[in-house]
């Protein structure tokens, strides 16, 4: 039995996340989650929301709360939401825990004691109007390297090169719209990100087990040059930045910045999670507590690479203690509206929950799993979401278990036939079975999420070609045992489709394993053996027809979603 840490990019707090947060990193982390669940292995999935920073103090502000209310609010949402995705989080915690500011805390001091981390004076954005200095997300501007004029002063969205706010073309208060702007000194801690490249290198060499698109962010920076960074803010919102016990002199005013805490903030939710359910956390994250043999799976954006295969990194490496670092880094390209970005700030495209007012969640995860964007950008249309639906789940899955199902309540008294020989149609079924299974798995173990739901949908199709080759309902009229063979066959296949899919669609499986009677401890990832196309399933077992599993989308429909959220 492995030992595997799974965790998946932090959902920022300003509001419920789109279909694009969900398919780039939740998702697909909690799909591998129950994969490697179902093999028997101990599975611990982390994530939390990312409390700090400008974005939750514009929020906060933008609804008229203090910064801590809004985040309690939030952060019950979004779980709540998260869970009604079935999103098999065994803890979903929060940046802005004790547990966070003190690992945050501790990692500065040591960092600083190696000589990683020194007090520098830097000029910085000050806004007259607000009379305030501006943290980087407090500015925008155009983007001096692609022209792109909604740029913030951390990063480009458009062309993805990080910034500084002083780097802005006409840059512009984000909190009153001021052009009245001025260049300042302020005193900032920074993070000699420089000192440590060679060692950065060395290490994102030995990640061969990386996608290529996460290796490629990283080397793009490495190959740039790593500057250092400045890691903290003029906020009142986050961290604190102490010394020997107390608030750092001359740093009242200030937080560390949120990219610095929130990637430590997954080893503070598993510290969360070990006191809230009395288990150890070091075991999962300090080699020398035995989390030598676990291995890591961090699943997110592209867009939060660079931050995983350097700066965190930077941070653990730098801090020289037995720290756990990632094995296996997942990454996603962008899942798209009609051509353009879903936006939380710009309220474009599906959002987590309308899409739960529209449809129940599997419809959902089978179609963000099947169409996720990994080898490339893909584009969400209503047309596209209609077809996989209706084609997919209604007409393949749904169809199988359905027919299967109501013949046997027909014409075998609802339980599973005991006699017949099995002939050339099972043979065919028993090696479609033995060969797929194997890919589906290995896929899974790759992490190839388009392929495996493939592969899935590849197994349910052979399922349908089964009972056309079988025709238990036409060998009834002259050899009910020949049909029973049909039936029992087709049974079991249900039982196995309805199995594999507990990963990507786990409600609808539920309903099909539960009319079969499928106990609970019989549910584990099928391991190929000849029995079980035709005695996974007790004979004489006795079995109900499901309730129909997935109704077919309408064109009315999809016309009112394209009226209500936009497309073309």
């Amino acid at each position: 039995m492995a030992r595997i840490l799974i965790t998946s990019a932090l959902p920022y707090i300003n509001g419920i996340k789109h279909l694009g947060n969900l398919a780039g990193s939740m998702l697909p982390a909690d799909v591998y989650a129950r994969f490697q669940r179902m093999r028997g292995h101990e599975v611990l999935y982390i994530c939390a929301t990312d409390e700090h920073g400008t974005p939750a103090e514009l929020a906060a502000a933008a609804a008229g709360q203090d910064v801590r209310t809004y985040c309690d609010e939030q952060h019950a949402i979004q779980k709540e939401i998260g869970e009604r995705f079935a999103l098999s989080w065994d803890y979903f915690g929060r940046t802005s825990s004790p547990e966070n500011a003190g690992l945050t805390q501790h990692f500065a001091e040591v960092l600083e004691g190696r000589d990683l981390i020194a007090e520098i004076v830097e000029k910085q954005i000050y806004s007259k109007a607000d009379k305030r200095f501006l943290p980087d997300r407090y500015v925008e501007g155009t983007c001096p390297n692609c022209g792109y004029e909604k740029a913030r002063g951390d990063q480009c969205d458009n062309c993805g090169k990080l910034l500084e706010p002083t780097e802005l073309i006409e840059p512009y208060s984000t909190i009153s719209g001021s052009r009245d702007l001025e260049v300042r000194d302020t005193r900032h801690l920074q993070l000699k990100q420089s000192k440590m490249e060679p060692r950065l290198r060395q290490w994102v060499d030995g990640a061969t087990s990386w996608p290529p698109l996460a290796r490629s962010i990283a080397y793009k920076w490495l190959d740039e040059g790593l500057r250092d960074r400045t890691i903290t803010r003029d906020l009142s919102w986050g961290v604190k930045v102490m010394r020997d016990g107390a608030v750092r002199e001359g740093f009242e005013d200030k937080v560390f910045y949120v990219w610095f805490d929130a990637p430590i903030g997954y080893i503070a939710a598993t510290a969360e999670w070990a006191k809230a359910t009395g288990q150890d956390w070091e075991r999962w994250w300090r080699t020398d507590k035995g989390a030598d043999d676990v291995t890591y799976v961090q699943f997110m954006g592209k867009d939060n690479v660079a931050f995983h295969t350097v700066s965190f990194p930077a941070t653990i490496l730098g801090s020289e203690e037995p720290w756990k670092l990632v094995d296996r880094l997942k990454a996603f390209n962008w899942l798209n509206w009609y051509g353009g970005k879903f936006s939380t700030s710009s309220k474009r495209g599906v959002f987590m929950d309308s899409a739960l007012e529209l449809l129940p969640s599997d419809y959902w995860r089978w179609y963000l799993t099947s169409n996720a964007p990994e080898g490339s950008d893909t584009q969400f249309t209503w047309e596209s979401f209609q077809g996989v639906i209706n084609s997919d789940l209604a007409n393949v899955l749904g169809n199988f278990v359905n027919r299967i199902t109501k013949y046997c309540a027909a014409k075998f008294d609802g339980e599973v036939p005991d006699v017949g020989v099995p002939g050339e149609a099972e043979a065919w079924m028993a090696a479609e079975l033995a060969e797929r299974l194997q890919a589906l798995s290995a896929h899974y173990e790759a992490m190839e999420f388009r392929k495996a739901a493939a592969e899935t949908r590849a197994l349910w199709a052979a399922g349908n070609e089964y009972l056309t080759k079988a025709e238990p309902w036409v060998k009834y009229k002259t050899d009910v045992d020949a049909a029973a063979v049909g039936v029992r066959a087709g049974l079991n296949l249900a039982a196995v489709f309805a199995i594999i899919a507990q990963p990507v669609i786990p409600d609808a499986a539920k309903a099909v394993l539960d009319a079969l009677g499928v106990p609970e401890g019989n549910r584990a990832w099928p391991d190929w053996q000849d029995k079980t196309l035709l005695d996974a399933l007790p004979r004489g077992l006795a079995i109900t027809p499901p309730n129909l599993l997935f109704a077919k989308i309408e064109d009315a429909s999809v016309d009112e979603w394209r009226e209500r959220f936009g497309g073309e």
